[in-house]
């Protein structure tokens, strides 16, 4: 079945060989526009299985004189503020940041597959650096309806 055009001339018997392609071209765009606006949130956050802790506290968003965020994932890779790193890169943003500002926070978010013995190396090397406060960024303990346990004092009553 061939389409002709829709002008009122019947003399014009001849099917339009030409295909309207700016309704695709739109939609094209549009998705275009949100695979640009969706990749950067699927990558911006690396999957570390943390440990679980009772008294967690939610982590502050630091500037960037007042904390760098380490990652070790499962593997024992390294990822500074979210990025790739190799150790060497991380000991001299460490010994930066330690220069600039020796209270400066190690935010370290490490995956409970990680050995003790890399958790406690990457500590000695902020240490070295002159940085004294490193925080633990655990997962609170979640009930069995999803909402966090109740934190429990030294006597074991609720607060």
């Amino acid at each position: 079945m061939a389409f002709g055009r829709l002008s009122g001339k019947e003399s014009s018997s001849q099917p339009m060989h030409a295909i309207n392609v700016t309704p695709l071209v739109d939609v094209m765009l549009v998705l275009v526009v949100i695979f640009i606006l969706a990749a950067p949130m699927l990558a911006a956050s690396l999957r570390v299985q943390l440990p679980q802790a009772q008294g967690t506290q939610p982590m502050a968003a630091a500037g960037e004189d007042d904390a760098l965020l380490l990652e070790v994932d499962a593997k024992g890779a390294l990822w500074m503020q979210g990025q790739p790193a190799t150790a060497d890169a991380l000991r001299e943003r460490l010994a930066q940041l330690g220069a600039r500002n020796p209270q400066a926070e190690l935010q370290l978010r490490a995956d409970q597959a990680v050995p003790y013995g890399r958790v406690a190396e990457l500590m000695g090397w902020a240490h070295a650096a002159g940085l004294t406060r490193i925080g633990f960024v655990a997962e609170p303990v979640r009930n069995q309806d999803g909402k966090p346990a109740a934190v429990l004092g030294p006597t074991g009553a609720g607060r």
